[in-house]
């Protein structure tokens, strides 16, 4: 598989990771002679558990409800998907909605985010920070904004193996003795579409006291 890449730059509030992708599998489809999935070059966004909220305290050592200052939400994420010439280019975009405890002057509370590429489940390939501004007007508890980070995946690196392929591939008929194994028991199969198959993820960059607090509140 192609190495790679982390070529990574980004504007205040977009994070964009640039790197050697491949991609998830749609739905199951149903049809003569067995069940078929289809393969893209697009990978499956998520938000990782525990990272999708930020609650800000004042003063910022409380853990008191009354302290609560400022709580954040990672919301409405979702994603396209295109190709151009040598690229699968996904986009995914999101919304951070916010309140504060008191209507008070106009204010702005900037927010770092991530942006990860993970292959396989569990191998961090690429990382981005950005960051989200959310202005509160004056007199409103409420603010909202938006982002996007961008992946782009080599069309090069999105296909599996050829043997791969014909393994996955091959028709099984009734009656042939692997007719009702799924080939993705196999290990050498499983392994090489671990390894094809990627998530990009989006979430705040907690502290180990925020993340903390949103795992045991």
């Amino acid at each position: 598989m192609t190495k790679s890449l982390a070529r990574l730059k980004a504007p205040a509030a977009t994070a964009l990771i640039a790197l050697a992708l491949a991609g998830c599998s749609n739905g199951p489809r149903i049809a003569d002679g067995g069940v078929y999935v289809t393969r893209t070059g697009c990978p499956q966004v998520a938000i990782p558990a525990a990272t999708g909220d930020v609650t800000l305290f004042d003063p910022a050592t409380s853990r008191d409800s009354r302290a609560i200052d400022v709580v954040a939400t990672i919301t409405n994420l979702r994603s396209q998907c295109g190709e151009d010439a040598q690229n699968v280019v996904s986009t995914a975009t999101f919304d951070v909605v916010a309140t504060r405890r008191d209507a008070g002057p106009a204010r702005q509370v900037v927010l770092p985010f991530f942006a990860v590429a993970v292959q396989g489940g569990t191998n961090l390939v690429a990382k981005k920070v950005g960051a989200v501004a959310l202005n509160f007007p004056a007199g409103s508890q409420r603010a909202q904004t938006n982002s996007q980070a961008t992946v782009r995946v080599l069309r090069s690196a999105v296909a599996l193996p050829a043997d791969i392929q014909r393994e996955l591939t091959r028709e099984r008929k009734p009656g042939d003795a692997d007719a009702a194994v799924d080939p993705l028991t196999d290990p050498r199969i499983r392994s090489a579409v671990a390894n094809a198959t990627f998530e990009q993820l989006v979430g705040f960059q907690l502290t180990p006291d925020q993340l903390r607090y949103n795992a045991t509140r």
